[in-house]
């Protein structure tokens, strides 16, 4: 009895594809997506792009710059425009440039920055603070380009950090004598060459990061991201599941007798997808909604872009459902399909995983997925809070899909007409 029910396992195993994708190419598409998110972080070491803004344009300010400019693990720039006859970068420019996300770190060396007698006076706070601007979605960059700062504060100009070091010794132990002095500065002239180090107790320059999205702190934003993450997958999942009703009024004649009916094939769809669109408007409203009751989610400041982006998601979304059910044979065939598509998308495209933590290869991959352009969308209404123009891209992208969706699924229900 054993074996023929062994046997009987196998050949339904064997004739069943989508059991066969979800028992082993599922487990391995995945496997391979978050070995590639993950495993290529330990070996490789991209360049941070830092915008740097030198208001000080002081002698030790610009040696810092040459230093930032010199780290290996930079890559710096200091003008607005890609070429050096641009004009150099303003605090507002790198404000900027952060909350569109074309970058997400800059530092402002401050006015009076190098001021002389303010390099040894740490502990009486009276020397400014270097800002790193950053959109702390990147929660690494920052912590990074406050460390290469660092460094590079103590390599920029060791041979004024010195004099200000025997400067403040003077000032408590009394001046130098002649002999001290001209040793004193021989030893200075080379450090100033590279020939030397910097005194032991000189010390860094004073940082303070400065959250350029949420200046005021708070995690509501951040729960935004989550909340679009999450809604949009299932979205998908609704979508999907409610699409495959085409499916079941197949198996029991009903859609025979709705497609000979005056609405045809084509009123069939729009009627579908009409109601695919106004259920995952309804879902993803109830999921912002919580988010706001629960976790403070600013849903109420931001209704306009909320309803522009939910809009579009949920016309796409609903033009996905329907093309998957149009492609399938049957209800089983289509909770296997979309579990693995939706599934595989939601991972690429951000919905499981931030896209700004993945490297550049895998975010431009995920491009190709639905679920990143709704994400970005929502990101510039919640996080940036972009004005709408901005949402053009995305807009422009999830409509396009929803015509290509809407435009496959009725040649693929074509052949429901002959029913």
């Amino acid at each position: 009895m054993i074996p023929t029910l062994l046997r009987i396992g196998w050949i339904n195993l064997k004739r069943d594809r989508v059991a066969q994708a979800t028992t082993f190419v599922l487990p391995i598409m995945f496997f391979s997506i978050f070995a590639l998110i993950f495993g290529q972080q330990k070996h490789s070491t991209p360049r941070t792009f830092l915008m740097v803004v030198d208001e000080d344009h002081s002698a030790y300010s610009e040696r810092l710059v040459k230093a930032l400019v010199a780290e290996p693990a930079l890559e710096v720039q200091t003008r607005n425009g890609e070429h050096e006859e641009g004009a150099p970068l303003t605090r507002a420019d790198a404000e900027g440039f952060i909350k569109q996300g074309l970058h997400s770190v800059a530092v402002v060396l401050p006015k009076g920055i190098g001021v002389p007698g303010l390099f040894t006076t740490a502990a009486d706070g009276a020397r400014p603070k270097v800002q790193v601007l950053a959109d702390v979605s990147d929660p690494i960059g920052p912590q990074l380009v406050v460390g290469l700062l660092q460094r590079a504060a103590f390599t920029a100009a060791p041979d004024m950090l010195a004099r200000e070091g025997l400067a403040a010794f003077e000032r408590y132990s009394g001046p130098l004598t002649p002999a001290q002095r001209q040793a004193t500065d021989t030893w200075l002239s080379g450090i100033g060459r590279g020939g030397g180090a910097a005194s032991a107790a000189v010390v860094g320059v004073p940082t303070e990061i400065v959250n350029v999205l949420q200046p005021h702190g708070g995690t509501q934003a951040t729960v935004s991201f989550y909340a679009a993450g999450i809604g949009v997958m299932f979205l998908l999942f609704s979508c999907s599941g409610a699409g495959g009703a085409l499916l079941d009024e197949e198996e029991s004649g009903t859609l025979g007798r709705l497609v000979g009916s005056r609405a045809g094939m084509g009123g069939v769809l729009a009627g579908k997808w009409i109601y695919l669109c106004l259920l995952g408007i309804g879902q993803l409203t109830v999921m912002f909604a919580w988010g706001q009751i629960a976790f403070g989610l600013p849903l109420t400041s931001h209704l306009a872009g909320f309803f522009v982006m939910t809009i579009a998601t949920a016309a796409a979304a609903g033009g996905f459902g329907l093309l998957l059910a149009t492609m399938c044979r049957s209800r089983q065939q289509l909770a296997g399909i979309s579990t693995i598509v939706i599934l595989a998308m939601s991972a690429v495209g951000g919905s499981m995983f931030p896209r700004f933590l993945m490297s550049d290869t895998m975010q431009t991959f995920g491009l190709a997925t639905f679920n990143a352009w709704a994400l970005d969308g929502y990101l510039k209404v919640f996080w940036r809070e972009l004005p709408l123009a901005s949402l053009w891209p995305q807009l422009t992208v999830l409509l396009s899909l929803t015509v290509v969706f809407l435009v496959a699924a009725r040649m693929f229900a074509r052949r429901w007409e002959t029913l």
